[in-house]
């Protein structure tokens, strides 16, 4: 008789325990000493799961997270290290991230405002990053508002501005980065404001990973390390200007591979339909493995009759729409196969692999989606 656990590995992923710290000396091979290496672990570190991958992490030195939900989260797993909350903290959450010691970014008036009415004994000291939107069009205060923002930010008593940050709009996607150079010039002149004043932090952020990988000259003293430390390249824009850039290549290696299960095997005759809408008709007798695995998973609807999962180390085409929590697969081929055998969505099986990216072409969007849509409730496994 199965057991609720047994069942639970019809669909599972895995992850490299080796991988993700050796990505993260991999990416600080490329900085100069001294500089801060955050990684950023948001949205379930990026689909790989927070609490299986910030223990495989040893050597960052900060953490970076969206919410203050995601920063408790970290501080509940025991971490100590600072946590960079990048998004908005809900006013009335303020004093519960200045007690749980985060490091928080600040843009908009009100969060000055509501932390001058704390209690200051609640405040000293809090940790405030402030961001600059030099042209991404989201979050960030203006650089011509930059100086009465400060004034307005001395008035409120503990508070500690510790950062100044920003984030590049258009370096991952382009081999021309003149965008990227006019952002960085805006930011320079607010640093420089900071400097005439005296009040330049300590802290100077501007870099995620493919600024990190490309140009030294936005690293400053601290940088947020993402897609990167999950093996994963933010673009093949990004790999082709750093070798036109002749920068030195960093080894990444993926870290997660997910998998799956046969769980039912059928030969169906010429001209049967496959899922919904009939979108497939076979054109030979056929044999159809069907998966426990769809896009209530995150396995998107898009890679009907387009991807292919790996069996026995050969292809088998995805046929027929993906399901809510059953996909179709054509595994005449692979004659071999039986139920429950082990199935390969997204990694390496014998001398095949699929990789986030193809998988990302195959459903019209990036690798960032693909990892980071993966639900959460699936099990996370140790493996290597």
């Amino acid at each position: 008789m199965y057991s609720a656990r047994a069942m639970s590995t019809l669909v599972w992923i895995e992850l490299d325990r080796g991988a993700p710290d050796h990505n993260l000396r991999e990416l600080r091979r490329g900085l100069k000493k001294g500089t801060i290496l955050c990684a950023v672990v948001k949205a379930n570190a990026y689909g790989h799961g927070v609490k299986e991958m910030v223990p495989l992490l040893p050597s960052a030195d900060w953490f970076a997270v969206n919410s203050l939900e995601e920063g408790i989260e970290l501080r509940e797993l025991g971490e100590k290290r600072p946590v960079l909350i990048l998004g908005h903290v809900p006013l009335a959450m303020l004093e519960e991230a200045v007690r749980r010691k985060m490091d928080l970014t600040v843009y908009n008036r009100e969060t000055v405002e509501a932390l001058a009415r704390m209690d200051a004994q609640v405040i000293d000291p809090v940790r405030l990053h402030l961001k600059v939107e030099t042209g991404t069009g989201r979050q960030g205060i203006l650089p011509e508002q930059v100086e009465g923002f400060l004034e307005r930010l001395k008035t409120v008593p503990g508070a500690n501005l510790v950062g100044l940050s920003t984030h590049f709009a258009n370096i991952e996607d382009t081999l021309n980065h003149d965008y990227a150079q006019f952002q960085l010039d805006r930011f320079r002149q607010v640093l420089d404001v900071l400097d005439r004043r005296k009040l330049r932090p300590e802290f100077i952020h501007t870099a995620a990973t493919a600024a990190a990988i490309l140009f030294e000259k936005t690293h400053f003293n601290l940088v947020r390390a993402g897609i990167g430390i999950y093996g994963l390249w933010p673009s093949r824009e990004t790999y082709l200007s750093t070798l036109l850039g002749h920068r030195p290549v960093p080894d990444l290696r993926p870290v997660l591979a997910w998998k799956t299960r046969l769980v039912q095997i059928k030969d169906l005759p010429e001209g049967s339909y496959i899922g919904y809408g009939c979108t497939y008709r076979a054109t030979r007798p056929i044999r159809v493995g069907v998966l426990p695995v769809g896009y209530a998973d995150g396995y998107d609807r898009k890679l009907g009759n387009s991807a292919y999962v790996l069996i026995r180390g050969k292809r088998a085409p995805v046929i027929g729409r993906v399901c809510m929590n059953l996909t179709m697969v054509d595994i005449s081929d692979i004659p071999q196969a039986g139920l429950e055998e082990e199935v390969v969505l997204l990694g390496r099986n014998g001398e095949e692999r699929i990789s986030a990216e193809a998988m990302a072409e195959w459903a019209g969007t990036i690798n960032y989606e693909i990892v980071t849509r993966i639900s959460p409730c699936l099990p996370r496994k140790l493996v290597g």
